[in-house]
């Protein structure tokens, strides 16, 4: 068919040299050309066909000019022409042309009357059916579009538009009219399509009519000629073909732009370039019959108060859409209808702030306050029956306050984001508090104070039922501590999540519910403990060692107190895996403190930031003086809390620790380590039988402890070692004696045990591990000294003797040090010198501990020693027996 119609229209060009070519005798001569045996079907023939037929019939039968019996002979000629049957069958090819001829008569008559308005190449035709050249060249326009993708322009769209001038002439368009009509179907395509492309061309093409300097006379009056009738209520207005187009696109934009909210809330990039489009087409006017656009380009009355006009009714749909859909949406999720509306209200502020506003303020710059004042209005209204109901801390409180203090902050920033040096006018409304402040502070301290007792009851019952079980593999800290936590993390994030501001008396309750709760359970855990100095075992009696038994001596018995029954009970509670799940708790405690009070200080700032921005319009001096608004103050009340539940923590963890290595050590290993240990004879029971044993038990102590806590454990038991060791070389009793080839051995199981945990650099650091193990080494020292030596040392240190002096405060030059290495050391001249100087019995003169006296591993755990009467005397008198023979001791060189 294009090649068709293409071919005909040339012949027509080559027998028209020369000639203007108008509409009706491009029609005539394609049914001159063309036939039915050109088309695929006859339905598309006939459908052609009856095309030309209505294009001659507008572009001839309506004319004015045209006289009565051509139009009879034109309308007689139409209906042949649209008969089928007549046309294709019944008349022959001459009498077809016959007709045609009669047409063309009528055309021809027609064709040679004048233009109107005396422009280059303007026919009669230009003015008498310019409907349909727009008509026409309308739909050639809509040709640019894809149609496989309507919002978009094809390929080609620039050089198909280029081309299209060429028929300028035919259909009697200028470039303005072109420029009308193309802008107004670049925007049907928008409003069709919703493509901001589209928009923006549009924009651009009405543009160039608005900007177009005033053209040639003759042109003008041409396109006056170019009538459109447009109805009104009680008349019809006529308007020219821009006019019109303007007309129609100012109408649509004033439609979107009675509710933009609805229009544009999902598409704000579009609101701007459609007040684009509304400035450079104009606004229409209020009064209905003023056919007079009004333009955006001065600042008038009539344009800010169209603009008002527009923000208050958007923003009155907006928030009953908001009210609605809050209404709807509270039934389903179970929310007060209020938080969702102030939520959906801070949205439409938002909107307005952000997209809107902007846009608007250029004509109308009070916009945003009104638009506040509207919001604002809307929901005071339904917020302050609320509010006078409001008597405790309810979970529609919880959800209503931050929801609706949260908008009136927006609120208020969009109230107060305009510049008031440029109002039009002045604007003497103002926005007036919700006074949620004033009503919810007061319930929010009650609320505080019936927490604390809450808190602390289910703290003391959490404490009781736990078993120090850790949470998981990887939490390894007891389940009561991550719970009392989340219910203060809870508290908390109520407090604050109010977004009220909170003031100095607020902080105090909230700090005390903190305190009172952690302290309370850290003095339990304290309470639990016990002191470890009750598991170290008395000192055995003093004798002086003897290679020789007298079996005619007698020999002397001890007696024992039992074991403190409540302190072994508590000790069945405190095995080790249970202690280092105390001290894991401990240390998540130490953290979580720092973590809490980093998050309240936070909390408070936000907070008070958020308060600085709000423009308080009434200030209350009294609620202002007790705001929060003095960081020394604030300080100082946290310093006075966590640094009192840090210490408390750390003495919970320093005795926690020190307990498991005395546990491990003076419990646990007691028999091993403080019974067993060179008892006879050094060589028959070194340390090497020990070390898998407190391997296992380190073992088990890493996999239970954090990181961070586990170096803390293993020089605790390092620790507890060591001090048990010098134990061993001091408080040995009876059974051990030392001779001078001992002495290498136990250097070396010292050495040993060093080493054991320093692991090969993998466990302690060394420099720790030599100085915790500096008294063991000096003391052994003492044990390499001849015997002379060490009685010059006593009697040098004599004077200072204190009996009451404990084995953790021994010093070398201590008196009891001194004598306890000469008790020890198998060595001839140290126990004549014990004999004579102080009576010690000897060794062998005890009964066998074994036998008639209570198990050595019951002597150890007794928290006391009681000695029988005579040896009770003996002990006592120890202190004045040193004394008593310092003066001998110094005047008998033998010594």
């Amino acid at each position: 068919m294009d090649t068709c119609i293409r071919r005909n229209l040339v012949q027509l060009a080559q027998l028209r040299t020369g000639e203007q070519i108008d509409l009706p005798q491009l029609a005539l001569g394609l049914l001159v050309g063309i036939f039915k045996s050109d088309f695929p079907n006859e339905k598309l023939y006939i459908k052609w066909k009856t095309r030309q037929a209505n294009l001659l019939e507008e572009a001839l039968s309506f004319s004015r000019a045209l006289e009565k019996n051509d139009r009879a002979t034109l309308r007689k000629c139409l209906a042949t022409i649209r008969e089928s049957k007549e046309w294709d069958v019944v008349m022959s090819s001459s009498l077809r042309i016959d007709v045609l001829s009669s047409i063309r008569h009528v055309a021809s008559k027609l064709s040679s009357l004048p233009g109107r308005c005396g422009i280059e190449e303007e026919t009669y035709y230009w003015t008498a059916i310019y409907h349909l050249n727009i008509r026409l060249y309308e739909k050639l326009l809509f040709g640019v579009f894809d149609v496989l993708d309507e919002g978009q322009l094809i390929e080609d769209a620039s050089s198909m538009l280029f081309h299209m001038k060429s028929i300028w002439s035919t259909l009697g368009i200028t470039e303005n009219l072109h420029n009308a009509i193309y802008g107004w179907v670049l925007f049907q395509q928008f409003v069709s399509t919703g493509e901001p492309s589209l928009l923006g061309s549009a924009i651009q093409e009405l543009q160039k009519i608005t900007s177009t300097e005033e053209g040639n006379r003759n042109e003008d009056l041409y396109l006056s000629r170019l009538v459109c009738s447009r109805q009104t209520i009680g008349a019809d207005i006529h308007l020219s073909v821009s006019k019109a187009i303007f007309t129609s696109v100012s109408a649509w934009c004033d439609d979107k732009l009675q509710d933009y909210h609805l229009h544009f809330g999902k598409k704000p990039r579009d609101f701007g370039m459609l007040v684009s489009l509304a400035s450079t087409v104009g606004l229409p006017s209020a009064d209905s019959t003023r056919t007079e656009l009004i333009k955006l380009d001065t600042l008038s009355d009539d344009v800010g108060d169209k603009i008002q006009s527009y923000v208050q009714n958007s923003i009155k749909g907006a928030s009953a859409r908001a009210a609605h859909f809050a209404y709807v949406k509270s039934h389903g999720e179970r929310t007060h209808a209020l938080a969702l509306l102030a939520n959906e209200l801070s949205v439409i502020a938002k909107a307005e702030l952000n997209e809107f506003v902007p846009v608007f303020s250029k004509w109308l710059p009070e916009c945003m306050m009104i638009s506040a004042m509207l919001l604002h209005r809307f929901y005071g209204e339904r917020l302050t029956p609320f509010l006078e109901g409001v008597s405790s801390l309810s979970g529609d409180v919880r959800k209503v306050v931050p929801a609706a203090y949260m908008l009136e902050e927006a609120l208020t920033q969009l109230y107060n984001c305009h510049s008031k040096s440029k109002l039009h006018k002045p604007y003497l409304h103002k926005l007036k508090n919700y006074e949620i402040e004033k009503v919810v502070k007061p319930v929010m301290l009650d609320w505080l104070i019936s927490q604390h007792d809450h808190i602390l009851q289910w703290t003391r019952r959490a404490f009781e039922i736990e078993e120090w079980e850790p949470v998981s593999v990887h939490q390894r800290h007891a389940p009561s501590i991550v719970e009392i936590f989340r219910i203060i993390e809870e508290t908390v994030s109520q407090l604050f999540g109010l977004h009220l501001p909170v003031d100095i008396t607020h902080l105090q309750a909230l700090l005390s519910i903190i305190y009172h709760s952690l302290d309370t359970y850290l003095q339990r855990i304290y309470d639990q403990l016990v002191d470890k100095k009750l598991l170290y075992p008395s000192p055995p009696p003093l004798t002086r060692f003897t290679e020789g038994v007298m079996p005619a001596m007698k020999r002397k018995s001890l007696e024992f107190a039992e074991p403190d029954n409540k302190m072994v009970k508590k000790l069945d509670e405190l095995t080790i895996p249970k202690l280092c799940i105390r001290l894991n708790t401990l240390c998540y405690i130490q953290k979580q403190i720092s973590a809490t009070e980093d998050g309240i200080r936070k909390s408070l700032t936000l907070v008070r930031s958020s308060r600085n921005k709000r423009s308080k319009l009434e200030a209350d001096e009294a609620e202002e003086e007790n705001s929060l608004t003095h960081s020394e103050a604030v300080d100082e009340l946290f310093a006075t809390t966590y640094d009192s539940l840090r210490e408390t923590n750390a003495n919970c963890i320093t005795k926690t620790r020190d307990l498991i290595g005395a546990r491990v050590i003076f419990w646990d290993l007691r028999d091993m380590f403080l019974v067993q240990l060179y008892n006879g004879t050094v060589e028959g029971a070194r340390l090497e039988r020990l070390l898998p044993h407190i391997d296992t038990v380190l073992d088990n102590v890493c996999s239970l402890s954090y990181e961070d806590s586990r170096d803390m454990v293993v020089l605790s038991i390092c620790r507890s070692a060591l001090e048990a060791y010098v134990r061993v070389l001091l408080d040995g009793g009876p059974t051990r004696a030392f001779s001078d080839s001992d002495i290498p051995l136990m250097e070396e199981d010292l050495s040993i045990l060093k080493e054991f945990f320093i692991a090969d650099g993998e466990g302690l650091p060394r420099s720790l591990v030599e100085q915790e193990a500096k008294q063991a080494k000096e003391i052994l020292d003492l044990y390499s000294l001849e015997s002379e030596m060490l009685i010059q040392m006593l009697m040098t240190a004599s004077e200072l003797i204190d009996m009451g002096v404990s084995s953790e405060q021994r010093r070398l030059e201590d008196a009891q040090t001194l004598v306890r290495v000469l008790c020890h050391k198998k060595d001839r001249t140290a126990s004549k010198f014990l004999k004579r100087q102080y009576e010690f019995p000897m060794s062998s003169e005890y009964e066998d501990p074994t036998s008639n006296l209570p198990v050595l591993s019951e002597i150890v755990r007794s928290t006391s020693t009681r000695w029988s009467l005579t040896s009770q005397n003996s002990f006592s008198s120890i202190k004045k027996k040193i004394q008593d023979a310092t003066s001998e001791i110094r005047n008998n060189s033998g010594w």
